[in-house]
């Protein structure tokens, strides 16, 4: 009697073999490095800090802390961070299944941050500065009552110390958390500015990736001199929300830096590795017009 060809489990053609069972595996990346999300090359964590988190292949900017920021910017030996004593606000009780207080205690834990800004006296080219520097990390860098009040006083102290002001703006937009008391910190920061712009003093901004809402709308786009880096997403809200709202396809590279320089909004666009320099040449042309 003929046995039929019942299919052998386990076994295929030689050109066709079966998957193995179970969840595909990904490779466990080498400890101490990090992955560019341009290219996908792997570096040694050292070196891509050396390299100012910029990829020496795609030359993708990569995401920098804060803290991080500062430090790149200061002269050596200069940089004293400065925490101001600020209250936390809660205006609406926002509970999305996690209480707002919660997101904030999480936050400031996980970043070591008191909140979105890190704000520093330092000198850039022997030129006395006070660096007011996003860190997206924190809560995708929303503008909430108290990171509003921290660039505020950060305007009110480069004004009482006669110090240029140096923004580093990064910002997913306003926190919804709080309503329309994180809306109102657009004013708030906007009359910062105005009083650092009456005092005779400079404010330089540098946008980066990304830098979106009520941070572009307001004190982002109000400097004397506004800087971006490379292909770094710049706008107010986001371009799937403008297609919607246009029925409309928009322009390639579209709320990019350099689409925005190309349509005068920015100023230049500077390489990361000479942001420092560029900086401190702006500030030293001030100084000598003053």
């Amino acid at each position: 009697m003929d046995r039929p060809n019942l299919p052998v489990i386990g076994r295929r053609n030689a050109a066709h073999p079966l998957a193995a069972p179970g969840p595909k595996l990904r490779p466990v990346a080498p400890a101490g490095t990090v992955e560019c999300r341009g290219c996908g090359r792997r570096f040694v964590a050292a070196r891509f800090e050396k390299h100012l988190r910029v990829c020496p292949d795609c030359g993708r900017h990569a995401v920098v802390p804060a803290l991080n920021r500062a430090v790149q910017l200061a002269d050596s030996a200069t940089l004293k961070v400065v925490r101001f004593e600020i209250g936390d606000r809660d205006p609406l009780g926002f509970d999305d299944g996690v209480p707002y207080p919660s997101r904030v205690a999480e936050a400031r834990q996980r970043t070591k941050l008191q909140e979105t800004f890190v704000v520093a006296r330092a000198a850039m080219g022997t030129v006395p500065v006070v660096l007011a520097c996003m860190d997206f990390g924190f809560l995708g860098g929303s503008l909430g009552s108290a990171a509003g009040e921290q660039f505020a006083r950060a305007c009110d102290l480069a004004v009482a110390e006669g110090r240029a002001l140096v923004a580093v703006c990064t910002s997913g937009g306003a926190r919804m958390q709080e309503g329309i008391a994180s809306l109102a910190q657009m004013a708030r920061c906007s009359a910062g500015v105005v009083a650092v712009a009456r005092a005779g003093l400079p404010y330089i901004s540098i946008l980066t990736d990304p830098c979106f809402g009520g941070v572009t709308a307001s004190f982002a786009a109000q400097a004397d001199v506004i800087l971006a880096e490379p292909h770094a997403r710049i706008g107010f809200a986001g371009g799937r929300v403008i297609e919607q709202a246009s029925h409309d396809r928009l322009p390639d590279g579209f709320q990019t830096s350099e689409f925005l320089l190309a349509h005068g909004m920015v100023d230049a666009v500077v390489d990361r590795g000479v942001l420092r320099e560029t900086i401190v040449r702006l500030l030293i042309g001030f100084s000598a017009r003053s």
